[in-house]
């Protein structure tokens, strides 16, 4: 039998494509080769697009770029999931990266792409933390330590070169991203002492777009890799795989000047020439209400369904969504409760919603309800009480999912399984909820008040922001849902509140 380490390397099987560098790449990480490097890879396929990516590796003892550089830059992606209710599993050599380089050692060859006539476009992922401001990145003879300082010194080089702007995305998962970047940007350069021209081209000059990225990426598959190369019959170290759903979706609104900010918008849509490709890539007027669609619907049921499902004996997403009255559940919270909140056409809203529920069933990913439960009391006040007091307040209507839940978590952090009475290992560094739980549930063993229960958790004003007793109707029904839980179980108690 073939051993994968006689397989030839993938760049002696698969030939590169040469593409002039129109992208510089900040990250090389999983996400980025498996989202926006195949969004790209996908757009020169169509013929809308024809250009490459370098990718600079932002941290300087951690990356890969050397690896990719040794197998030319190329690398397989597999995609996997369900579409169209069927499991899927289908993989590509991408072929859309051109460079790899570490800029700590080679910071010559990166000033020299900020100089290039071909370069339109920055791209990054450097995480939530990568996109902050540090006041002593001021030396730019060397490569500067953090992603805004790196982005100044090649916006400087090609400032001095007399080169235009670039369109700056980032895809960084926090909120405003562009716009907070563009700040950190001019407030470094103002620190330094650069002159106004270039803080005017820094801040004007330049096109810098918000993002919400939106694809789960499991990484390189670990599990499979051997049995892929065997398959492929070449040696990949830098294969990924991700899911098959994926959305892009990027807005202008780093500008007050409406005109402009669409403008911008419509010239950097031009330039991905995404649109022939057919991906789900939306250039829109804010990102705010996808994001809220996201963190409410996905993010959101993710938390509903935890302490509902766990206490009910099950283990895993997937699970819950094939269980007839599990599923219901978290359908009827979505479709029912979020749907009505959010300020996006229903048939959009209902295809996200199907499309959200059908990853939920990917055979190809195990998603366990305890890795999603850790900090679960702020993530119901972060992903699911917007929800609740846009019901009550906007609405008019008791959020019934919404709130059986919350009173299901009060019980899971009681620390006992209800199905089996086992333990429930609680991870929470919210110390304020743990103790004020413990003591709650200690009580209520001596004396059996769910209401007292119920009432000091709606009260808990400093977490919640609000005094949820305030609102009429809530305190009887979330009192009636955990005395049901604790009497009779949950899938009874569904039975009893719900339907």
């Amino acid at each position: 039998m073939t051993e994968v380490k006689d397989l030839p390397l993938i760049n002696k099987v698969n030939k590169k494509e040469v593409r002039p560098v129109k992208i510089l790449q900040f990250g090389e990480g999983n996400f980025l080769r498996a989202f926006v490097d195949w969004i790209i890879n996908s757009a020169n396929k169509a013929g809308s697009f024809d250009g490459g990516v370098a990718v600079v590796q932002p941290i300087e003892q951690f990356g890969r770029v050397k690896e990719l550089a040794e197998a030319d830059c190329l690398y397989t992606l597999y995609l996997q999931g369900l579409q169209d209710g069927k499991a899927v599993r289908q993989h590509e050599v991408i072929k859309t990266i051109q460079d790899a380089f570490n800029p700590y050692l080679d910071y010559k060859k990166f000033l020299e792409y900020a100089v290039s006539d071909d370069l339109q476009c920055v791209i990054s992922n450097t995480t939530e933390a990568g996109i902050a401001y540090d006041e002593n990145d001021t030396d730019f003879s060397k490569c500067p330590n953090s992603y805004p300082g790196k982005l100044l010194a090649l916006l400087k080089a090609r400032y001095d070169a007399g080169k235009k702007g670039l369109f700056i995305v980032p895809c960084e998962l926090i909120d405003h991203n562009g716009e907070t970047l563009k700040e950190v940007m001019v407030k470094l350069a103002k620190h330094i002492g650069f002159d106004a021209k270039f803080i005017n081209y820094v801040e004007n000059e330049n096109k810098y777009f918000n993002t919400l990225v939106d694809r789960i990426v499991p990484g390189y598959p670990r599990n499979d890799a051997e049995q892929f190369q065997k398959d492929l019959g070449y040696q990949d170290q830098n294969m990924v795989v991700g899911e098959i759903f994926h959305l892009w979706c990027i807005d202008a609104q780093t500008v007050a000047d409406q005109k402009v900010a669409k403008a911008n918008l419509e010239a950097l849509k031009k330039f991905l020439g995404t649109e022939k490709a057919n991906l789900n890539v939306l250039f829109v007027d804010s990102i705010v209400p996808y994001k809220q669609r996201k963190v409410k619907i996905l993010n959101g049921s993710h938390t509903t369904l935890v302490p509902v499902s766990y206490l009910a004996g099950i283990d895993a997403v997937k699970e819950t969504i094939q269980d007839d009255q599990l599923g219901k559940f978290v359908k009827e919270f979505i479709f029912d409760e979020v749907i009505p909140t959010i300020d996006i056409p229903k048939d959009q809203m209902v295809a996200y919603s199907n499309s959200v529920l059908e990853r939920y069933m990917n055979p190809y990913v195990h998603h366990l309800l305890m890795s999603i439960a850790l900090n679960s009391s702020t993530k119901y006040k972060e992903r699911v009480l917007p929800t609740v007091l846009q019901n009550i307040q906007n609405l008019h209507t008791l959020p019934k999912h919404a709130l059986f839940s919350l009173a299901a978590l009060m019980v899971f952090y009681k620390g006992v399984r209800l199905s089996d009475g086992n333990k429930i290992e609680i991870s929470d560094t919210n110390t304020a909820w743990l103790d004020l739980l413990a003591n709650l549930w200690a009580q209520y063993d001596k004396d059996k008040n769910a209401n007292a229960v119920v009432t000091a958790v709606l009260g808990f004003k400093s977490h919640w922001g609000v005094d949820l007793n305030s609102f009429d109707g809530v305190n009887e029904y979330v009192t009636a849902s955990l005395e049901a839980i604790l009497a009779d179980g949950i899938r009874e108690a569904i039975k009893k509140i719900v339907d």
